[in-house]
Order: C-alpha cells, then sequence, then structure tokens
C-alpha cells in the first residue's frame, strides 16, 4: 500500500514587494511529500529553495496556493495557531546549530520539550532517547563549545527529533561542516529515514543531495526537475 500523504503544495506562489518592485520567489509550486519519504531540494543560489522550506516549516505564508500539512489546511491560520502546529508537527535542523551556548547538550534537546508544555517526567524519556538515537548520550553534559561541529549538528537533531515531529527539515544540515562530519551527519540523516523518519532537505551540494531517494531541483523559482535518486 502506498504511504499516505503528508505534505501537499498545490500552485504555491511567493511574491516579495519591496520599493514596488515585485520579486516572484516562487511560482506555481506543486509538490507532494509522503510519509516515510526523504526528499532533497536542490538548485542554485537564489532559486527559492530557503522561501520554499520557510513555507514548508509554517515559518512564512505564500502569497497564493493551498497547503495541506496531515489532511488539513494551514492557510489563513493564525499566528499562534500556526507556531502551535509547528511546535508539534515540524522539527527543524539549520545549517548553524542555533544551539545555546550556556544550556548543556540534555537542556538544549529539552528546551522545545518546555515550551510544550511538557512535564519533566514527560521530558527526560524523549530526551534521552533522541540522545540515544544521535549517539551523543555520553555528551549529556556536556556545552556546545566542548563539542565539535559534528557533535553540535547531531546534538540540533536529537533536538528536532525530540519532539517526535511528523516531518523534519533541514536547512543546508552540512553546511558548515568539513566533508568527514558531513558525510558522518548524512548517514545519521540516512539512518532516521530507515527507520521511518520523513524528511526533506535543501542542499546546494549535489553530492548529498544524491543521499535522497528523490530530489527537487529549483530554478528560478519554479519546480523543473522531481525524479528518484540514481542509486
Amino acid at each position: 500500500m502506498a504511504a499516505r500523504s503528508l505534505i501537499s503544495l498545490e500552485g504555491i506562489k511567493k511574491v516579495f514587494t519591496t520599493d514596488e518592485v515585485e520579486t516572484h520567489a516562487l511560482s506555481d509550486i506543486h509538490l507532494d511529500i509522503r510519509q516515510g519519504e526523504f526528499i532533497s531540494i536542490s538548485g542554485p543560489s537564489g532559486c527559492g529553495k530557503s522561501t520554499l522550506l520557510s513555507i514548508l516549516g509554517l515559518l512564512d505564508t505564500p502569497t497564493a496556493g493551498a497547503y495541506t500539512l496531515n489532511g488539513k489546511a494551514v492557510a489563513g491560520l493564525s499566528l499562534s495557531r500556526r507556531a502551535r502546529i509547528r511546535n508539534h508537527e515540524i522539527g527543524f535542523i539549520f545549517q548553524s546549530f542555533n544551539l545555546i551556548g550556556d544550556l548543556n547538550v540534555y537542556e538544549n534537546v529539552e528546551l522545545p520539550l518546555i515550551y510544550r508544555g511538557l512535564s519533566a517526567g514527560e521530558r527526560r524519556p524523549r530526551v534521552l532517547e533522541a540522545l540515544e538515537e544521535v549517539g551523543m548520550s555520553h555528551r549529556a553534559k556536556h556545552v556546545p563549545n566542548q563539542l565539535s561541529g559534528g557533535q553540535q549538528q547531531r546534538v540540533a537533531v536529537a533536538r528536532a527529533l525530540a519532539g517526535r515531529p511528523s516531518i523534519l527539515l533541514a536547512d543546508e544540515p552540512t553546511g558548515n561542516l568539513d566533508s568527514t562530519n558531513g558525510e558522518a551527519v548524512m548517514n545519521l540523516l540516512k539512518d532516521l529515514h530507515r527507520r521511518g523518519s520523513t524528511l526533506c532537505m535543501v542542499t546546494h551540494d549535489t553530492r548529498f543531495a544524491q543521499h535522497a531517494e528523490r530530489t527537487v531541483h529549483l530554478f528560478d523559482g519554479r519546480i523543473v526537475e522531481d525524479a528518484p535518486c540514481q542509486a
């Protein structure tokens, strides 16, 4: 049986207007992401990758078009409702890690769960499980500046996983890493996918894009290719 559709974008457009100049960042985007998929979004700088990821992550709203997440339309929702859906349904992995320097690893992973209102008893098993999944349990009491870049990105992945999101959105997750650590993080993402996670990754690096099972290529705000990656 085919996996169900998790995200559906229909005719998405995004126009930025500054000083009466219109910039069409996205034009007529149709995209379907199924549960359990690992897709990469690639393309040259300025093609709309980050704008598309921001819309997928409910950080921005489209100018036109329909966005359905888990069978529910998300257009027109209040900011607070969007924030609640984002906090429950979407896990973010950023290029710059975005860890808080004066919190230790455990506390960084726990923080989004505190915002969600979970009790300490509910948070603890989720944090420990997420750190175990990324191989960072032994570093739980370390602060970010005691970790390598690759280790910090693993903690960032754990923070995203702890919320048990429907989808992980990764924005250039290897961008601040050397090739060895970049490959290690990519192998971690592939392993999470094998265990059932749904991932959508923006990358400009064609080597890493090929780790996904499907690649979407953008050019000038349009999807010009949507195809399985070559084995």
